[in-house]
């Protein structure tokens, strides 16, 4: 248990720019539904599901983060805010993951066993996502706030909007520090600029066809 107070602490004074005291890291949200969520973990693994889940609904009560104890975490996770948060029974999610408010790691109620995605190394899920099934998001990948996820994710990948798409792909690995959640592209935006160029290239011919046909006329 001491173990992972000491995790929590490091992991909440490293990814959060805004705590300026050790001590504030016992006031997290995060840092009361992890402790938490160890203890219930342990529980369901050896069986005792009823201690298992008390222990889970009574850290969401207090927390607003619903992590179900048959989840597997692994190192270094950090929920920023937190309120709002949900992660489904079968989800797996793997070391330096950050999640903001919000999200959830749900499942489509149509699958049985593995319900619930699993999410690789150094993922980072922004505001108000929605992971939707069974499947995985690979590593360093970025998901935008308010983005709906409902299908496989490769490595290093930024995806965005409703269902998400992939925008970017490329080899860099992202850094944990690395948690910008409102820069990311906007492919609605750069599909309007596009048609505003060709718009205005259209605008442009016309004008110059109108030219040609009255110094024709003349």
């Amino acid at each position: 248990m001491f173990k992972h107070i000491k995790e929590e602490f490091a992991v909440i004074q490293d990814r959060d720019p805004a705590i300026k005291s050790p001590m504030e890291v016992i006031l997290y949200p995060s840092f009361k539904v992890m402790i938490s969520y160890r203890r219930a973990h342990k529980l369901y693994l050896k069986g005792h599901y009823f201690w298992a889940r008390w222990i889970s609904q009574r850290a969401a009560r207090k927390t607003g983060i619903e992590i179900h104890p048959g989840a597997t975490i692994g190192k270094g996770f950090f929920i920023d805010h937190g309120t709002g948060v949900i992660i489904g029974e079968t989800t797996i999610i793997g070391d330096n993951v950050t999640l903001y408010q919000g999200v959830t790691l749900g499942g489509t109620g149509k699958e049985t066993g593995k319900r619930h995605p699993t999410l690789e190394d150094n993922v980072m899920v922004s505001a108000g996502a929605k992971i939707i099934g069974s499947f995985t998001v690979g590593k360093n990948s970025k998901i935008g706030a308010g983005s709906v996820v409902i299908e496989e994710v490769p490595p290093n990948c930024t995806v965005v909007g409703v269902p998400g798409h992939i925008v970017r792909q490329n080899n860099e690995k992202l850094p944990t520090s690395d948690m910008d959640q409102v820069h990311l592209p906007d492919p609605v935006q750069e599909d309007i600029k596009v048609l505003q160029q060709e718009n205005s290239e259209l605008v442009n011919r016309v004008l110059q066809l109108e030219n040609e046909v009255r110094s024709l006329k003349k």
